[in-house]
């Protein structure tokens, strides 16, 4: 986190030295990031840049932190648009919503999930406690969903688990990317071509959970 000569900064240089460090991450990662960059992009000296951070990892971590207050503020207000939904009618809005704040913060958000899924860190250790909460609620969700008649009973939870991590992961890193090649990101995610493909492909996922096992084993 940073030091305290960081937070007494004036919000303008703050926001540059900030700019500059997810253009860096987006680009290189966390692993290949150069705190020489950083330091240039931003118009500080090296020696400043250690009076505001303990290193480039520390720089990251900050701005998970600043994502998540961000993140909470954005999804405050913002509920399911019914009560009734189904498990995947729900699901499904839920990354539609995320994809809004994707495109909200889509150079941060770009430059985080690179280190996070890409050099893989959320897989490790200090994110194991973020990746048990998340399994849990989807565990919840999938069970209530056969409970419901809505998911396939003989579909092992686990693997159910595994399959909507990684396929909404893929997903918004697909629109994610494909966003960024367009001028006004935010107005392209809520286009009804891209939510027409976004569930199509959530869709896929959908149908794979619905099938029994049965049909599986018959279609071999």
């Amino acid at each position: 986190m940073p030091k305290q000569t960081f937070l007494n900064l004036p919000e303008e240089k703050r926001n540059t030295i900030i700019s500059a460090s997810i253009d860096e991450f987006a680009q290189y990662g966390l692993e290949n990031a150069s705190t020489n960059r950083i330091v240039e992009n931003s118009g500080i000296s090296k020696g400043s840049f250690y009076q505001y951070f303990e290193d480039k990892q520390d720089v990251f971590m900050y701005l998970l932190s600043v994502l998540e207050r961000e993140k909470i503020e954005f999804f405050k207000d913002r509920h399911p648009p019914s009560m009734n939904m189904d498990t995947f009618q729900y699901f499904r809005w839920m990354i539609k919503a995320g994809m809004e704040f994707n495109s909200a913060y889509p150079r941060m958000v770009q430059a985080v999930s690179r280190v996070l899924l890409g050099e893989g860190m959320y897989y490790g250790k200090n994110f194991a406690e973020n990746r048990e909460k998340a399994a849990q609620a989807l565990k919840m969700m999938i069970k209530q969903a056969i409970a419901l008649g809505e998911v396939d009973p003989s579909v092992n939870v686990d693997l159910a688990v595994m399959i909507m991590e990684t396929w909404s992961n893929a997903i918004s890193n697909y629109i994610l990317n494909e966003g960024m090649k367009q001028k006004d990101i935010m107005k392209w995610v809520r286009s009804t071509k891209t939510q027409e493909t976004i569930d199509k492909l959530l869709y896929i996922m959908e149908y794979g959970l619905r099938k029994t096992e049965s049909e599986f084993t018959a279609s071999r």
